[in-house]
């Protein structure tokens, strides 16, 4: 029964934040929409009015004002009296054909993020990862078996990676390493950045032998087939290609504990003397206070059997325990979280 004090309560307390939360994911599904009618590619070559995007993208006339609207209320389009124009944020990853186009990751979200957390519920009273519908597009984490879902999943996140790597590249003193492994590497998107920017490294990428004809096809479309060596095979079972440099990239969220304290001491041993590690994840941060890397902990959860993300200081204690020294930890992206260790 609400009483006069319950209202007094709640009165003192602004509702805004919850009703912001609870139409959180309606801004998302803007951008998805918006990607997916290419809005962004039709006004890449400058400002132009609604009628110009409608025709350009089939954009209903009744739903263009609030939708357009909104866009430029998100920070994603600016509007300058009946003219719109990509924002800076649009410009700079949205526009279709350039290095830095993030639209494939955005459509890659859309596709396999709703239908894994509408089953939130159930995976919170069950415990149990949450597959998609096969007809839809399988589990998330099959896409290894599916060949085209594959190339379109690492195309999606190319140009994430190639900001990962340019950040990667500056991080470290490369000028003290020969060789580097990126572990799980997929089809070389990282480890050709790293060698672009440091051409004296050798390099290598250590994945599943079926990634083969990807990371084959891609190196060689940006003509480093020569200087990227792939070696197939599984990381709790087969050597790991010995390195002065492994770099482990969304890797370790994927396992619990103990096999990532396994997977640890297998990296330790194909570390080269005076070698180091490179670990980066969306690490939880020690308080365990970050929302948005609690939910991308979540959605490992909800997505595989063991996997979810990890503590910075958890990481460095099994980095001590495999026999690496002198961890340190430093924001990567804005979102990750880079662990480096000397062997």
């Amino acid at each position: 029964m609400t009483t006069t004090d319950d209202r007094t309560t709640a009165a003192a307390v602004d509702p805004g934040p919850l009703i912001k939360l609870t139409i959180a994911d309606c801004a998302a599904k803007v951008l998805h929409s918006a990607v997916s009618l290419g809005v962004f590619a039709a006004l890449a070559e400058g400002p132009a009015g609604a009628d110009h995007v409608v025709a350009a993208t089939g954009l209903h006339e009744r739903m263009a004002p609030d939708f357009l609207d909104a866009l430029a209320g998100l920070g994603l389009l600016e509007r300058t009296g009946d003219q719109y124009s990509n924002g800076p944020l649009a410009e700079a990853y949205l526009v279709p054909g350039t290095a830095t186009y993030l639209g494939g990751f955005v459509e890659l979200t859309n596709e396999t993020l709703y239908g894994t957390w509408g089953r939130l519920t159930e995976a919170l009273t069950t415990g149990a990862p949450q597959h998609l519908d096969p007809d839809k597009g399988g589990f998330v984490g099959d896409k290894h078996k599916d060949p085209a879902k594959m190339k379109r999943f690492f195309a999606g996140l190319d140009a994430y990676s190639d900001r990962m790597g340019i950040e990667i590249a500056g991080a470290v003193d490369w000028s003290r390493h020969a060789s580097f492994v990126d572990l799980g590497g997929a089809r070389g998107n990282l480890a050709s950045v790293l060698v672009k920017e440091h051409p004296h490294l050798k390099a290598g990428v250590f994945d599943l032998e079926r990634t083969r004809p990807l990371f084959t096809e891609h190196t060689a479309r940006l003509g480093l087939n020569e200087h990227i060596e792939f070696t197939g095979g599984d990381f709790f079972t087969d050597d790991i290609p010995k390195a002065d440099v492994i770099v482990l990239g969304h890797i370790l969220h994927g396992f619990d504990n103990d096999r990532r304290r396994d997977l640890l001491r297998r990296v330790f041993s194909a570390t080269n003397p005076g070698g180091q590690v490179l670990i980066y994840d969306r690490m939880i941060d020690d308080e365990r206070r970050d929302a948005e890397r609690l939910l991308s902990s979540l959605h490992m959860r909800l997505v595989s059997q063991d996997g979810s993300e990890y503590r910075i200081d958890d990481v460095r204690t099994w980095l001590t325990e495999a026999g690496f020294t002198g961890s340190t930890a430093e924001p990567l992206l804005g979102t990750h979280t880079l662990v480096t260790a000397v062997r």
